[in-house]
């Protein structure tokens, strides 16, 4: 039997993922002096909520020892561990430090995913599928790796601080960012490592029509999952989906809430639009 294993950045809690029938390792966030297992612990409302309060978060990725708790949890079977974008968080290393800590590591795979979020969650769903159906640790691997080369994924920030605070600008952008109420579009760099600087409009719904004309020129159609994912901007994502879909009004839309780790990152208020060709 294959076993498929990720972590919180598929927006799946610990609990959901064993009723979906995987299992996921939380990262973990700090704020005011006190730690959580994001979506365990603690759940993004609840998480903003704390930001507004004037306290300022930072993340982390899952403790070695619980992804190696995760993986001693199937000793006879076969594990195929999808792990968020080595690069954006260490992730991908803690688990495959945990598989080589392992007497059946031989029957282990770690995939850098090279995506988060909406894409993340639906490799991880389509290999838990697939692993349900009975297929082979090679069939799932080969279908999550043909997948992963077609994820896209941009970032709409409301807050250039936390961007800068965490690398992703230099103080000179995020100072000239903030003072001149630009919106900056955020992409991955094509090794999944970093996000770059793709535009920067003047208004929200520039933004929005910059990342819908991005995915057409991309690909994407038809059949195609569209994950729109907000930090407590659920009316901001809403409209988002709206002009998206005079984009791409024959894909397939899902709307989430950012985890706690990432709003860490993207700050209170940004969007994520991402996409991921279907199956």
């Amino acid at each position: 039997m294959v076993r498929i294993i990720a972590d919180t950045s598929t927006m799946y809690s610990s609990g959901q993922a064993q009723e979906a029938g995987f299992d996921v390792a939380p990262l973990s966030v700090t704020i005011n002096n006190k730690s959580y297992r994001e979506l365990d612990d603690i759940s993004s409302a609840d998480f903003v909520q704390i930001i507004h309060e004037g306290h300022m978060p930072r993340s982390s990725q899952p403790a070695i020892g619980d992804v190696l708790a995760l993986f001693q949890k199937y000793p006879e079977d076969e594990i195929i561990d999808i792990a968020m974008a080595d690069g954006l968080s260490g992730t991908y290393g803690s688990a495959v430090a945990a598989a080589n800590m392992c007497e059946h590591k031989d029957r282990i795979t770690v995939i850098n995913s090279r995506t988060l979020c909406g894409p993340h969650r639906y490799l991880v769903e389509v290999a838990n599928r697939l692993a349900k159906m009975g297929e082979t640790r090679a069939a799932i691997v080969k279908r999550v790796e043909e997948l992963m080369e077609t994820g896209k994924s941009f970032l709409l920030p409301a807050d250039f601080d936390y961007l800068r605070r965490g690398g992703r600008l230099s103080p000179l952008v995020s100072f000239v960012g903030k003072t001149i109420k630009l919106v900056p579009v955020m992409t991955q760099s094509e090794d999944g490592r970093q996000l770059v600087a793709a535009g920067v409009k003047r208004s929200f719904k520039q933004a929005v029509d910059f990342v819908g004309k991005a995915l057409t020129e991309f690909g994407a159609g038809a059949g195609w999952r569209i994950y729109i994912t907000h930090a407590d901007a659920k009316e901001m994502a809403e409209k988002a989906k709206e002009m998206m879909l005079k984009h791409l009004p024959e894909a397939i839309y899902e709307l989430h809430p950012l985890t706690p780790a990432f709003i860490t990152q993207g700050g209170p208020g940004c969007v994520a639009i991402q996409a991921i060709k279907g199956e």
